[in-house]
């Protein structure tokens, strides 16, 4: 799409089972124009993450959108998969047809800078991994940030971890680039455990969307069921989680989301703490700051709430046409 009133992005990802989920809805959404797709080591190799991007651009019946291999390790940390999550192949061990695409013939780096600059409007920046590529672009060409309009990362969190008992994967998996990322000076949306693991889509329509005769919204459905909501004790056990898709919701829909700007660090010492958004939430000034006086930090728009329903019904009727089930 190149109308001028959609939202040129570039998606950072690592492909995954909801970062699939991630690039079904880009593609498909009306207000959003897709304008790269750069892969980052992760839930699965990178070379991985390639392959599946690929394919699920394929199925999406995508026009020809770039895709980089980006970064195979992070920037201080050894590469450390989630394939326990995601299946060994990254893609929920769908058995999924190898892509006939093929990537582009640069890296994700020198891709990101391109696309960046040449965008007639600022981009928005949807990472849905481990950011190293963007703590690489960052640090290596910061001229681009002039073309940001804002960064919308799926990562971190203000209460609970994943990852640890206190760090989300992504951050965890490389927290020196997420302090990069924190420090972009543009705009930054952190949308993070606190609402990533609440938008479930019904089982219902996830039944509905893998018994469709269309090959992307089958594929949504057969993601949404390898990735089961979390349980709760009267939930619907047959629910998927969109994960990283709402990443995507709230660039389409921002209205969708409850943020407060507040400060946010990562913890880099070594230790259980490594890998932790810490966001300050206090009201006031606390002791450390009277005695021994404030640090800088920048403020991030930290995601506090969702709209569960309302994301829901956008990316089913965005994927599929779908109204959403009723009762």
């Amino acid at each position: 799409m190149t109308d001028r009133t959609s939202i040129p992005v570039i998606i950072d990802c690592d492909t995954g089972v909801d970062d699939a989920l991630a690039l079904l809805l880009a593609v498909r959404h009306p207000a959003l124009d897709l304008r790269a797709v750069t892969c980052v080591a992760g839930n699965t190799d990178v070379d991985g993450v390639v392959r599946n991007t690929l394919t699920v651009l394929e199925q999406a019946g995508a026009p020809a959108i770039p895709v980089a291999r980006g970064a195979e390790r992070p920037l201080v940390e050894p590469p450390r998969s989630a394939r326990h999550v995601h299946g060994e192949d990254g893609m929920g061990d769908l058995g999924l047809p190898a892509p006939n695409r093929a990537p582009a013939d640069v890296d994700a780096v020198t891709l990101l800078r391109r696309e960046i600059l040449a965008s007639p409007r600022p981009v928005t920046l949807i990472p849905t991994a481990p950011p190293t590529n963007i703590a690489l672009l960052l640090r290596t060409h910061p001229e681009i940030t002039r073309n940001i309009e804002r960064i919308v990362f799926m990562g971190g969190a203000a209460a609970t971890g994943n990852a640890t008992p206190v760090a989300e994967f992504n951050v965890w998996h490389d927290p020196e680039a997420a302090a990069i990322l924190l420090t972009a000076g543009v705009p930054i949306t952190m949308y993070g455990l606190d609402v990533f693991t609440r938008v479930a889509v019904p089982g219902a329509d996830v039944r509905r969307l893998r018994a469709s005769t269309e090959p992307g919204a089958r594929l949504a459905g057969e993601l949404l069921a390898h990735r089961p909501a979390s349980p709760e004790p009267d939930g619907d056990d047959q629910a998927g989680g969109l994960g990283d898709a709402g990443a995507v919701c709230a660039v389409a829909d921002p209205a969708g989301l409850t943020t407060r700007p507040l400060p946010v660090e990562v913890c880099l010492a070594p230790g259980p703490a490594r890998g932790q958004t810490i966001v300050d939430r206090r009201p006031r000034p606390g002791e450390s700051e009277i005695h021994e006086g404030g640090r800088e930090r920048p403020l991030v728009d930290v995601a506090l709430d969702v709209d569960v329903e309302r994301y829901v019904r956008l990316y089913l009727e965005t994927v599929a046409g779908q109204r959403g089930h009723e009762g």
